[in-house]
């Protein structure tokens, strides 16, 4: 079943970067050979017009085969792909990339749309020496407003307390016994690490949550701003850490997952629901545009970078250059698939599950 789940979610992910790929090249005047989801041996093709549409064995990606995208079999006919402008061919490129990115916006939308369970403001444990006990706060409160900003989300509330200064008072407005309250606490502020092992300034009171959870749900528009917002949070801490693991700053082992660890994060997402499964699918489908636009020769973003130097140098690079530039960025590209199997094996115990399969 779970894999099944899995399965699904990796060719949601696939058909809709190649179909990104696809309408766009269908668009320009190129002729599409064929349309894939996976590799290896077909499971089962079938034509349409020009294209032959395929299902294969692997279903760990996928490909569209434009006509004349190669020297070798490029013949100068106008349904070609190297016959058309850089331009165009740059589209039909990051036409890929950018349906993903779409995909996660359209996910997020929806998540925020239909609801997600989060934390509430209830208040469970408080932590000694800190303003929310010196004030007289008290588990099981639930926290309705801080300085008459309406809060209903755990997230919500440490965003505007994590923003205040040292010595700093707030007012809470607290539901205690079907009674609300009002409570003046004293920011206290912690230094702590981030992620990215930095540290930094955050305001505290001193409470921890509940445990509660409420469904957290936003309008029609609402949804699309929040959408926007969270997808671009996502992209930027995406960004900063592919960025911080090239300059060494944070562990590649600890940031990077492959197929493997998605398998596991999908599973583990089917057993929560379907929102927690739309969040991965969002999640993901982002990852995998930003992945693709990286100037690695092989990926769109290497296909892009080579199209961008063609624009500046008013010609092709040499066959035999591309061939060189394509041998290294696939060799790059099969060394981090690698690595990437390889840190997944031992961060979910592959090899001792192995083992003890094989050893009954």
């Amino acid at each position: 079943m779970f894999f099944a789940i899995f399965v699904l979610v990796l060719g949601i992910l696939i058909f809709v970067h190649e179909f990104g790929h696809f309408v766009v090249a269908k668009r320009s005047g190129v002729i599409v050979e064929e349309f894939s989801l996976g590799f290896g041996p077909r499971i089962c093709s079938w034509r349409m017009a020009d294209t032959r549409y395929s299902i294969c064995i692997i279903p760990l990606g996928g490909f569209v085969k434009l006509a004349g995208d190669s020297p070798e079999e490029f013949k100068g006919q106008p349904g070609e792909y190297l016959s058309k402008s850089v331009g165009q061919r740059a589209r039909i490129i990051f036409a890929g990339p950018l349906l993903n990115y779409i995909l996660a916006f359209f996910c997020f939308w929806l998540i925020f749309f239909l609801g997600f369970p989060t934390l509430s403001c209830r208040v469970g444990n408080l932590v000694d020496n800190f303003g929310a006990q010196e004030a007289g706060i008290q588990p099981g409160d639930k926290i309705l407003a801080v300085n008459d900003q309406e809060v209903k989300t755990w997230e919500e509330l440490q965003n505007i307390i994590q923003g205040k200064a040292e010595g700093e008072f707030v007012n809470l407005a607290v539901l205690r016994n079907n009674q609300r309250i009002n409570i003046l606490v004293r920011i206290k502020q912690q230094r702590v690490n981030t992620i990215w092992g930095q540290e930094k300034t955050i305001g505290l009171i001193g409470i921890k949550p509940a445990g509660e959870f409420v469904n957290r749900r936003y309008g029609l528009v609402g949804s699309f701003f929040m959408a926007g917002e969270r997808l671009f949070l996502l992209t930027r801490v995406t960004l900063k850490s592919l960025l911080w693991i090239a300059m060494g700053r944070i562990s590649f082992r600890q940031s990077v997952t492959g197929p493997l660890g998605i398998f596991y994060i999908t599973k583990e997402a089917a057993n929560l629901g379907i929102i927690p499964l739309i969040q991965v699918v969002a999640v993901i489908s982002m990852s995998l545009a930003i992945f693709n636009l990286l100037p690695l020769p092989v990926l769109d973003g290497g296909h892009l970078l080579l199209l961008f130097i063609e624009k500046i140098r008013r010609k092709r690079l040499s066959v035999q250059t591309e061939r060189i530039v394509t041998q290294i960025g696939f060799s790059i590209i099969i060394l981090l698939l690698i690595l990437v199997f390889y840190n997944d094996f031992l961060r979910y115990d592959v090899f001792n599950k192995i083992y003890k399969w094989w050893s009954q």
